[in-house]
C-alpha cells in the first residue's frame, strides 16, 4: 500500500485543491512531500496500543504553498466531520504534534538542538539531557444555566461578529479545575456559580490545549463583562439564541446537550 501522510502547516491541513472531502480522513500520498522544501517529516505513534503510526509532513509557517494547493483550518474539519460522521482524531493529533515539534526544535534549558527519540513523541537534548514531550494546557469551558432554564453566553473579542459561546479559561499552576471554573467566571462576567460538574473533554490544538467541559448553575451576582476579553454577556432562552460556535467543538456539544435536555 502506498504510504499516506497528513500535511500540516500551523493549525491547518494542506491539500491539493482538487482533493475530494472523502480522502481527507486518510491523508495524502506521501510522495507529494517532494513539492515542499525541507519539511519536518515524522511518524507519531497511534494511541490505540497498536504498532501503527501517523505519518506527518509538517511545513514551516513561512513556506509559500505550491500552485493549486490550499489550506483548510483544522477547526473547519471538526465541523465537517461532525456533519459527515468522520473521525478527526488522527488529524487533530497530527496537528498538535506538528506544532509542538516546531516549537521544541531547541532545548529550553541550554539552547542546543534537540534530537528525536525513535518511535516516541519525545525529544531529548544531547547536551544537558532535558527531555520534552508535547505540551498540553488544560482549559475549562463552562455551560452556565440559571433557575429560569436560561444559558449564559458571552461574546469574546476574538470571536467573529455576533458569535457567542461559553466562558472558558486556562487552568493556573496550583489550581484545581473547579477553582478555575469559579475564578474564570468571576473574572470575566462577575457572577458566582455552584453545583459544578465535569461533563467531557476534547483535544484542542489551537494551540496545545485540552478543553475540559463543565456545567454549573448561577448562584449570585450581576453580569458585568470584564471589557478586556469579554465584550458582552447575556442570558439566552432556547428559542432566542445568538450565532453559535461551529459543530464539532466541545462548546457546541455543551449547547446542543442543553438544548435537547441531556444537560
Amino acid at each position: 500500500m502506498d504510504k499516506r501522510a497528513f500535511f500540516i502547516q500551523g493549525d491547518s491541513l494542506l491539500l491539493p485543491v482538487n482533493t475530494p472531502d472523502s480522502q481527507i480522513e486518510s491523508g495524502l500520498l506521501f510522495e507529494l512531500s517532494k513539492y515542499f522544501k525541507n519539511p519536518d517529516i515524522f511518524d507519531a505513534p497511534e494511541l490505540d496500543n497498536s504498532s501503527d503510526m501517523i505519518s506527518v509532513v509538517s511545513v514551516p509557517p513561512t513556506t509559500v504553498l505550491p500552485e493549486n494547493w490550499k489550506t483548510i483550518p483544522v477547526r473547519s474539519i471538526l465541523s465537517m466531520f461532525s456533519a459527515s460522521g468522520g473521525n478527526p482524531n488522527r488529524i487533530v493529533r497530527a496537528c498538535h504534534i506538528a506544532q509542538w515539534r516546531w516549537s521544541s526544535r531547541f532545548c529550553g534549558t541550554c539552547g542546543a538542538k534537540n534530537e528525536d527519540v525513535p518511535m516516541q513523541t519525545q525529544r531529548i537534548c544531547p547536551k544537558c539531557g532535558r527531555t520534552e514531550f508535547p505540551r498540553i494546557c488544560p482549559a475549562a469551558i463552562i455551560l452556565i444555566t440559571d433557575d429560569k432554564n436560561r444559558i449564559l453566553l458571552a461574546h469574546n473579542k476574538r470571536f467573529k461578529a455576533r458569535v457567542y459561546s461559553h466562558i472558558s479559561g486556562f487552568n493556573e499552576a496550583g489550581e484545581t479545575l473547579e477553582e478555575t471554573v469559579v475564578r474564570e467566571i468571576r473574572e470575566e462576567v462577575n457572577i458566582e456559580v455552584k453545583d459544578i460538574v465535569y461533563i467531557k473533554s476534547q483535544p484542542w490544538p489551537f494551540p496545545s490545549s485540552l478543553m475540559l467541559g463543565f456545567k454549573a448553575r448561577y448562584s449570585s451576582g450581576t453580569i458585568k463583562p470584564d471589557g478586556d476579553e469579554i465584550e458582552d454577556a447575556k442570558w439566552f432562552t432556547k428559542d432566542d439564541l445568538p450565532d453559535l460556535p461551529g459543530e464539532g467543538s466541545l462548546s457546541r456539544h455543551l449547547i446542543n446537550s442543553w438544548l435537547n435536555g441531556t444537560l
